[in-house]
C-alpha cells in the first residue's frame, strides 16, 4: 500500500473515531437472567446463547472469556441506543464461568456481575450450572411465613393444657388471653394456634395475594417453636387433631414426664397422630386448589430431648409400638444416632452431645450412623410425596449439620437427589448466615433465606438498625454506598436460579420485627419492656421497605402479622399473636397493593436488575427487559430531594414518559397515576420525605 493510501485510511479512521459517541460504560450490561442467557437453566449438552449489551456504535469488539478461552462475540442487532452481541456456547457437565472483555479504541475493560471494571475480577464471574434449575413457581413467589401457635386458633380441643407436661424445669401453660405478649423464655406457653386456624384463614391469605405458605416446624415437639423435634413422622396433634384424649395432667410439684399420661396419649397414640397427618393433607389440598404452595421447616441438624429415638423424658419407654430410646438403653436401635461421651452410664445415659451444649437439642450424629442418614432421607422424601405432596423444605441451621464441612456437603448432595427424585418441583431452601456460595453450586441447596443480600442491607439503609435491634448506626442509616456495595457483593454469590427464588424477608421468628426497628431503640424486651417495641415506630419507613421488598429480585416473604402492624423485639417478642380484630388495615391494604403490582409485572419476578442512582438516603434502581422497564426510587430522608436520575441504562428512551404505579410518603399511599417526562434519557423528579415510588414506562 502506497503512502498516499495509508494517509487516506488514517484520515478516515480519525474521522470515524471523532464521529463515534464518547464511550458509555453505563450502557454495558449483561446478567444471568433469561434476558441474557437462553435457556437460563440448561441441561448438559444444551447450547446456550449468551448476550451482551453495549452503547450503539460505541465499542469495537466484545469477547467472552472463560478460563483460557477468549471468544469474540457476534453483533446481533441494534435497538434504541444499544447494540447487542451474542455467542452460542455448548454446555458440558461442569459449571461454566465467564466474564466479558470490551474493546473501544484504546479502552480495554472487563464486565462481570459487579459491572464494569478496569481490573480483572474473576471472583465475580458469571456462572451457569448445567442441570441446575429451581422451580418456576418459586421464582419471585410471594411467601407468607406462619409461626403456627401464634396465627389463629381454629380448634380449641387440641390446645395444650396447664401442667400437661414439664419442659426445661417448668410446666406447659395454656395462654387464655390471645393478645398477651410472649413471656421471656416462654417456650412452654401455648396460645392455641393450629392448622385448622390456617385453613380457616385461607381466604384472607388468598386475598392478600400469597403464593406460598411457609410453616415453622409443625412436627411433634414439646416447645411452641418446635425446633426440638420429638417425632419426624407426624404432625403434632396440638397443631392437628386430638381424637383420643385420655390420661391425667401432672400434679403440682410432679415434674416427671413419665407420669404425664394425658400428654403421652396425645402425642404417642396412633389415632391422634394419623388424624393430624390427615389434617395436613387437607390443608395442602385446600392450598393447592387456590394455587398456593406449602413448604415445611426441616430441622435435621438436631432433634429434641423428647425425641422417640432418645426418649430422655421416658415418654415412649413403656408405650406399645415404640422401641427403647438411646437414653434408656445401651441396646437401643437408635444408639448410633447420637454421640455419647460416656459409654458406661446406661440405663438413662445423659452424656450426649447437644447442639451448642443444649441438652434439650441433641446433635444428630450422621457420620456414625448410616441408619440415621437413611431415616432422614426417607423423611425428606416422605413429606414431598403423596399423600402429603408438600412443595419443599426450608432447612434449619443447614450449614451446621454433621461434624465436618466435608460431610455436610456430602449429606446435602444426597438429600437434594432424594427429594428431587421424589418431587422435581420441590424447593430446597436453607437458613444460612454468611456466604452460601459453596452450597449454591447446583447440586445441594436451591437457595437461602436471604440475610446477606436483602434483610441486613435493607435494615441498615432504612433504619440504621441491626436486625436483632442490638445496634444502631447513624453512619449506616441512609448510606447508599454501603447499601449498594453490600447488595452488589452478596448478590454476586448467587446464580440466577438461586437469586430469583431467594427468601427476601424484612422480619422473621429469629429477629426483631422490622416495624420495631424503625424506632431506633437498641435492646431487647427483657431490658426495655414490651411497650417500647411500639413506641415511636415509623410506618412510613415500613411502607418504603415493603416497596423495596416487592420490587427486589427474589421471593418476597411476609412474616405473619408484619402486614398488620405487629411489633416486637427479637425472640421471643417477635412471636406475638396475629392481631385479629385490631389489625392495621391500611398497612394490610398497602401490602395487598404492592403484592398485586409485584405479580402483575413479570419483570418484577424474573427481570434484570441494576442500580441507576444513589446519594445519601436516596436509591434508584430498575427491573427491566428489552420490552418492559420499571423504575423504583426512594428518598428515606426527612427533607425533600430533587433528583436527576439517568433511566436510559434501563432501556427507557430519550423522550418518553414514566407513569407511577404506586407512591408512598408521609401522606400515606397513593395509586393515582402521574406521568413524568423523560428528557434526554433522564428523569427529573421531586421526592418528598420518606417517599418511595414505582414507575413504569408508558406505552
Amino acid at each position: 500500500m502506497n503512502p498516499a493510501s495509508i494517509d487516506y485510511l488514517q484520515k478516515v479512521q480519525k474521522y470515524v473515531m471523532q464521529m463515534r459517541p464518547v464511550f458509555q460504560p453505563n450502557a454495558l450490561f449483561s446478567d444471568e437472567t433469561e434476558n441474557y442467557v437462553t435457556p437460563m437453566e440448561p441441561n448438559p449438552g444444551d447450547t446456550v446463547t449468551i448476550r451482551f449489551r453495549a452503547g450503539k456504535n460505541n465499542v469495537d469488539a466484545v469477547y467472552l472469556i472463560s478460563g483460557s478461552s477468549r471468544l469474540r462475540m457476534t453483533f446481533e442487532k441494534s435497538a434504541g441506543r444499544f447494540d447487542y452481541y451474542t455467542i452460542r456456547i455448548p454446555m458440558g457437565d461442569e459449571i461454566f464461568r465467564y466474564y466479558f472483555e470490551v474493546r473501544a479504541g484504546k479502552i480495554r475493560c472487563f464486565y462481570n456481575k459487579r459491572g464494569m471494571s478496569k481490573d480483572l475480577q474473576e471472583y465475580y464471574s458469571f456462572a451457569i450450572a448445567p442441570g441446575f434449575s429451581t422451580p418456576d413457581w418459586a421464582k419471585g413467589a410471594v411467601m407468607y411465613q406462619i409461626f403456627t401457635d401464634r396465627f389463629y386458633n381454629g380448634d380449641t380441643r387440641n390446645d395444650v393444657e396447664d401442667r400437661e407436661y414439664c419442659y426445661i424445669h417448668d410446666y406447659s401453660r395454656k395462654v387464655i388471653d390471645w393478645d398477651k405478649c410472649p413471656a421471656y423464655m416462654g417456650v412452654r406457653e401455648f396460645y392455641g394456634g393450629d392448622l385448622q386456624g390456617v385453613l380457616d384463614k385461607l381466604d384472607y391469605l388468598q386475598d392478600l395475594g400469597v403464593d406460598v405458605l411457609y410453616f415453622n416446624p409443625i412436627f411433634v415437639s414439646p416447645s411452641n417453636h418446635k425446633y426440638d423435634i420429638q417425632d419426624y413422622d407426624y404432625v403434632d396433634p396440638h397443631f392437628g387433631k386430638i381424637v383420643k384424649d385420655t390420661g391425667d395432667l401432672l400434679n403440682e410439684g410432679d415434674k416427671d414426664n413419665s407420669h404425664a399420661s394425658r400428654f403421652i396419649c396425645r402425642v404417642t397414640d396412633p389415632e391422634n397422630l394419623e388424624a393430624s397427618n390427615r389434617l395436613l393433607v387437607r390443608l395442602v389440598e385446600a392450598a393447592h386448589k387456590r394455587g398456593m404452595k406449602v413448604i415445611l421447616d426441616g430441622v435435621f441438624n438436631h432433634c429434641g430431648s423428647f425425641n422417640k429415638w432418645l426418649d430422655r423424658e421416658r415418654i415412649y419407654e413403656n408405650q406399645a409400638g415404640y422401641e427403647k430410646g438411646a437414653y434408656i438403653s445401651a441396646d437401643s436401635p437408635y444408639r448410633s444416632f447420637f454421640k455419647f461421651n460416656n459409654e458406661h452410664d446406661w440405663p438413662y445415659n445423659p452424656y450426649y452431645d447437644g447442639w451448642w451444649g443444649h441438652d434439650t437439642l441433641p446433635k444428630l450424629a450422621y457420620e456414625n450412623s448410616p441408619k440415621l442418614v437413611e431415616y432422614i432421607m426417607e423423611i425428606g422424601k416422605k413429606w414431598v410425596s403423596p399423600p402429603y405432596n408438600l412443595d419443599g423444605w426450608r432447612l434449619d441451621v443447614a450449614a451446621d449439620l454433621g461434624f465436618t464441612n466435608e460431610y455436610n456437603h456430602k449429606f446435602w448432595k444426597q438429600f437434594r437427589k432424594v427429594v428431587k427424585e421424589a418431587n422435581p418441583n420441590a424447593i430446597i431452601l436453607a437458613e444460612h448466615y454468611g456466604d452460601a456460595r459453596s452450597w449454591l453450586q447446583g447440586d445441594e441447596w436451591d437457595t437461602v433465606m436471604n440475610y446477606d443480600a436483602f434483610m441486613e442491607p435493607i435494615t441498615w439503609f432504612f433504619t440504621g438498625m441491626e436486625k436483632h435491634s442490638d445496634e444502631y448506626s447513624e453512619r449506616l442509616l441512609g448510606n447508599h454506598e454501603t447499601f449498594m456495595g453490600a447488595m452488589g457483593h452478596h448478590m454476586a454469590s448467587f446464580m440466577a436460579p438461586s437469586l430469583l427464588t431467594a427468601m427476601n424477608e424484612l422480619s422473621n421468628h429469629d429477629h426483631s420485627r422490622f416495624l420495631t426497628r424503625t424506632n431506633h431503640r437498641v435492646g431487647r424486651v427483657a431490658d426495655l419492656g414490651y411497650a417500647a417495641a411500639s413506641e415511636n415506630i415509623d410506618v412510613d419507613v415500613m411502607r418504603e421497605a415493603v416497596m423495596m421488598q416487592m420490587t427486589w429480585p427474589g421471593a418476597p416473604t411476609v412474616y405473619y402479622g408484619d402486614e398488620a402492624g405487629v411489633c416486637g423485639f427479637t425472640d421471643p417478642d417477635n412471636r406475638r399473636t396475629y392481631p385479629w380484630g385490631h389489625e392495621n388495615k391500611e398497612l394490610i391494604a398497602y401490602h395487598r397493593e404492592m403484592i398485586r403490582i409485584h405479580k402483575a409485572y413479570p419483570v418484577l419476578r424474573s427481570g434484570s436488575f441494576r442500580f441507576l442512582y444513589g446519594e445519601r438516603h436516596c436509591i434508584a434502581y430498575a427491573r427491566f427487559s428489552e420490552s418492559d422497564q420499571i423504575i423504583v426510587i426512594f428518598n428515606n430522608s426527612d427533607e425533600t430531594k430533587f433528583l436527576d436520575i439517568p433511566v436510559w441504562p434501563a432501556g427507557v428512551g430519550r423522550e418518553e414518559f414514566l407513569t407511577s404505579l404506586i407512591r408512598t410518603d408521609r401522606n400515606g399511599c397513593s395509586l393515582k397515576e402521574v406521568r413524568y417526562p423523560v428528557k434526554s434519557g433522564a428523569l427529573e423528579i421531586e421526592m418528598g420525605p420518606k417517599m418511595g415510588i414505582v414507575l413504569k414506562k408508558s406505552k
